[in-house]
């Protein structure tokens, strides 16, 4: 190994040059100048990113194999960061409270920290880098969700994730013990040419995917979800359910794609057909009885994991490409309802979704974003979130295989159990009068830029076709 190798690790310096300058910015700036933190780390994550997408950052296998940089990575990146600008610019007005003002810089500094696993994951062609990733990207967000110090229940929201991070990191280990006793290595490429299908082989498997399950939310690890999204603060919980779950989703499909491939094929499709079964069934029932909006969203996010995993199960580059366009609409469409959530709690302390009973006579502009949001997420076109689902369904349908077509089904159904919940919040905007609706709330300009960036995302990400062709050909 050559330390020249770190160079080819474009991403991850930048983004811990990042980390670095927003670190000593914090550190030594005075008082009256701490106050441009929220606007200097997105400017810097803002450079940081168009540094990724025009930097020419090549292609390199580097640590023996144990850290890659492809160009699909590469497009997953920005996908990611282009959401943490969005959560950045939303969380400013929040950090500017009396009680986080001392803490904004934590906050700044462990969200980048948890960002630098993530990519990590992404890269990773070694389990042991791949876990390492992990738990850089899980062990900050325990001290996010409990950030709030003076709130009960961020500290219980932030004991649950721990409780069930360190269960399902035992779980992950257990597993890749297994595949290292049965192999001999960790690295994807040796596990690929190596496995055979045993009982120690297939139980490595399963805890594997029960390990990364808890980080997707998916049934039945999913128990933690709606509690720690309700307990965290929104900003917090905005960044939870996207940007974490699109580079789980990633880092899992590379991982299954690359080891897994062909020898345990078998095992893991028929343990995530399964699953996704269950996930996207019991996330959208939860979701019917949810009157708070957070665990309302909470249970959206857990049937959108198991749409997302479609992308997945078709094991092939168009499945790639659906899955990071999925994650990519998906980020526009949640960030959008937590903001207007966000704005509502922040104004009104309201976050029943009863509350929102003729919002639309108050606060027109905050219901019309709320509703995009709703039909980008229930699939509703022309909206982003329609062609979204159109192409995470082919990618699967496209295999030939007739149990997909059966999967699909099971999916399309439950799309219209979604659409029957996502139509409730706008029911309670438009339709439903109330004799003390929420006031009129004046948002802020930070509020206002993501509201209005992610409604635009919303509407023209589906219309765009280019964008759909750029992740495409990154993947191919």
């Amino acid at each position: 190994m050559s330390y020249a190798e770190f160079l080819g690790m474009g991403a991850e310096l930048s983004l811990m040059a990042v980390i670095i300058l927003l670190f000593i910015y914090d550190t030594f700036a005075s008082q009256k100048s701490g106050k441009y933190l929220p606007i200097t780390a997105v400017s810097l994550l803002a450079i940081q990113t168009l540094y990724l997408a025009f930097g020419g950052i090549q292609e390199a296998l580097l640590f023996g194999g144990m850290y890659s940089t492809t160009t699909m990575s590469n497009v997953a990146k920005i996908i990611l960061n282009i959401g943490t600008i969005l959560v950045f610019i939303q969380a400013a007005s929040w950090v500017k409270d009396d009680d986080m003002k001392i803490r904004r810089g934590e906050y700044y500094v462990l969200t980048l920290i948890t960002l630098l696993g993530m990519y990590f994951m992404m890269s990773a062609q070694n389990f042991l880098l791949f876990f390492i990733g992990l738990e850089t990207a899980s062990l900050p967000m325990t001290a996010l969700v409990a950030i709030e110090k003076y709130k009960e229940n961020s500290y219980e929201a932030a004991a649950k994730y721990l409780f069930f991070a360190v269960f399902s990191s035992a779980l992950m280990l257990l597993g890749l013990s297994y595949i290292y006793g049965a192999v001999g290595s960790l690295y994807y490429s040796t596990i690929a040419a190596s496995f055979t299908v045993t009982p120690l082989t297939i139980m490595a498997v399963v805890l594997f995917l029960a390990g990364m399950g808890f980080k997707l939310s998916l049934v039945p690890f999913h128990l933690w979800t709606a509690d720690v999204y309700q307990g965290a603060p929104t900003v917090v919980t905005s960044y939870l359910s996207v940007i974490s779950k699109g580079a789980a989703a990633y880092a899992l499909m590379i991982a299954l794609m690359t080891a897994f491939g062909q020898e345990a094929l078998g095992i893991w499709i028929n343990v995530l057909y399964i699953v996704i079964i269950l996930t996207i069934t019991i996330g959208n029932l939860f979701a019917i009885r949810q009157q708070n909006i957070k665990r309302f969203l909470a249970f959206s996010s857990i049937s959108q994991a198991g749409y997302i995993m479609l992308g997945v199960m078709a094991c092939n580059d168009f499945g790639a490409t659906s899955l990071l366009y999925y994650v990519l609409v998906y980020i526009f469409s949640n960030i959008a309802a937590f903001a207007v959530a966000g704005a509502i709690e922040r104004a009104s302390g309201k976050l029943n979704i009863n509350d929102y009973d003729g919002l639309y006579k108050t606060n027109p502009k905050l219901s019309v974003a709320m509703m995009l949001a709703m039909f980008s997420l229930a699939g509703i076109p022309p909206f982003a979130g329609f062609f979204s689902k159109f192409f995470i369904f082919y990618s699967a349908i496209e295999t030939g295989i007739g149990a997909m077509y059966v999967l699909v089904f099971i999916a399309l159904l439950n799309t219209i159990i979604s659409l029957y919940y996502y139509l409730l919040v706008v029911k309670a905007m438009f339709l439903k009068e109330s004799e003390n609706p929420i006031a009129p709330i004046k948002s802020d300009c930070y509020t206002k830029t993501v509201i209005f960036i992610t409604g635009l995302g919303i509407v023209l990400l589906g219309l765009v076709s280019w964008i759909y062709d750029y992740i495409f050909s990154a993947v191919v």
